[in-house]
């Protein structure tokens, strides 16, 4: 099994960029079927900096028109959340009566996404939904319902596809967990 070093820490394999790539077609093909209709295209709204690997492949599956811009919040230090949401970057144009789906590279405790979903309604829009490429339930503090999930996983701290460990790990294809072998 490949293994690699990023930091202090070893990371193996957990999900080849295959499986990846199949989950993204299957919750794209979800959306597709709810926003084939859709008056006004969607607004995909991207959060940074984890997201935007599975936003890129993600639209490129998608058969409809849409629109896409970008959030930054962060709450992580390391491999953990404070807790803390820190908005970087906000929308800065109108979204009233849009459809936003605010995608995320994965959902943990959802301190983030309540954030972000709470300040998208501010704006007005039609709907938020949101959409993750990743979504850990036994974390999960929050009422929110997560509709778009590519795929549940456990407690494990991955890297990889997007996501990363203190800033490295991102390009990675395939997703890595700490190989605490």
């Amino acid at each position: 099994m490949e293994k690699i070093r990023l930091n202090d820490r070893t990371f193996k394999v957990m999900i080849p960029a295959e499986q990846i790539d199949l989950a993204v077609a299957k919750v794209a093909q979800k959306l597709n079927e709810d926003y084939k209709n859709a008056e006004r295209p969607p607004i995909f709204v991207g959060v940074l900096c984890g997201a935007y690997v599975f936003l890129a492949d993600l639209v490129r599956k998608v058969d409809f028109t849409n629109e896409i811009t970008f959030m930054q919040v962060s709450s992580y230090k390391g491999t953990q959340s404070t807790g803390n949401v820190h908005q970087k970057l906000g929308i800065d144009f109108d979204i009233t009566g849009r459809d936003i789906i605010l995608v995320e590279d994965i959902v943990e405790t959802g301190h983030s996404i309540e954030y972000m979903v709470e300040y998208l309604q501010t704006l007005n829009p039609n709907s938020v939904e949101v959409c993750t490429l990743f979504y850990k339930p036994e974390k999960h503090k929050y009422d929110r319902e997560i509709k778009y999930v590519a795929m549940e996983i456990g407690n494990e701290f991955i890297v990889g596809y997007g996501l990363d460990y203190d800033q490295i790990g991102r390009n990675l294809r395939d997703i890595y967990v700490v190989d605490n072998e």
